[in-house]
């Protein structure tokens, strides 16, 4: 994301607006609340690296907006919006993401997101994006609307459209389990990380490899890459 004219400030509203930020990479959190911090509208109230830590600080810290990635390690942002709209109802969710195609944006609106921009949008959007989500406006960055709109006239027009989701069988958890054995981790990790008993983390396999039709590690990690939600 651009940061050109970013610093051209706005009247700032009586209260700022508080944003919360979750993404797994350090830099691009700092980033971002480094372009927020400039502007007298926003307050930038707390942000993490693993949504599901950030789920225990939410309900505190009440913002206004949550700024939410989708490609983390663990629980991934699509699987997140849920459980934050149980800790904080109010609270909007815009996604911030590099993920453009039609699957990703339409799963994300329907679990619950107000907004979806492209971290590849121009700065200044970002500020417009907070302030429409947080009045109530559902906002959809232009760049990832016109590829919504590519793709429904190759629809339209005889071409293949997009496949179905190889994950779109599993459950939360099940999606949460999947990424933690795709990035590497153990039956005994998996319990830990869930709090919950090392047989059911080896059921969660169990059912993974077989719904999945992956039986390693590898093909987990190929299946999640190709799915969107590790990088690579």
């Amino acid at each position: 994301m651009t940061t050109a004219s970013f610093t051209t400030r706005t009247q700032p509203t009586m209260k700022p607006i508080k944003v919360y930020l979750i993404d797994d990479q350090t830099m691009i959190r700092a980033g971002f609340r480094a372009l927020l911090d400039q502007r007298e509208e926003f307050e930038v109230v707390g942000d993490h690296a693993d949504a599901r830590k950030a789920l225990e600080e939410i309900p505190e810290l009440r913002p206004d907006v949550i700024l939410l990635d989708i490609s983390m390690p663990g629980l991934s942002g699509l699987d997140a919006i849920g459980l934050i709209r149980k800790a904080s109802p109010r609270a909007k969710i815009l996604m911030l993401t590099h993920h453009e195609g039609q699957t990703f944006v339409e799963r994300a609106l329907k679990a619950g997101a107000e907004g979806y921009l492209s971290k590849d949008s121009e700065a200044t959007e970002l500020a417009l994006a907070i302030g429409a989500v947080h009045r109530g406006n559902p906002y959809v960055s232009p760049r990832v609307s016109a590829g919504l709109v590519s793709q429904a006239r190759g629809t339209q027009y005889g071409s293949n459209p997009p496949p179905s989701t190889q994950l779109g069988s599993l459950t939360p958890r099940e999606r949460e389990v999947f990424q933690m054995l795709a990035i590497g981790k153990s039956n005994k990790e998996v319990a830990l990380a869930l709090e919950t008993s090392l047989g059911t983390a080896k059921k969660h396999r169990e059912n993974l490899q077989r719904k999945l039709d992956c039986h390693s590690a590898a093909e987990l990690a190929r299946l999640a890459i190709r799915e969107g939600l590790l990088n690579t």
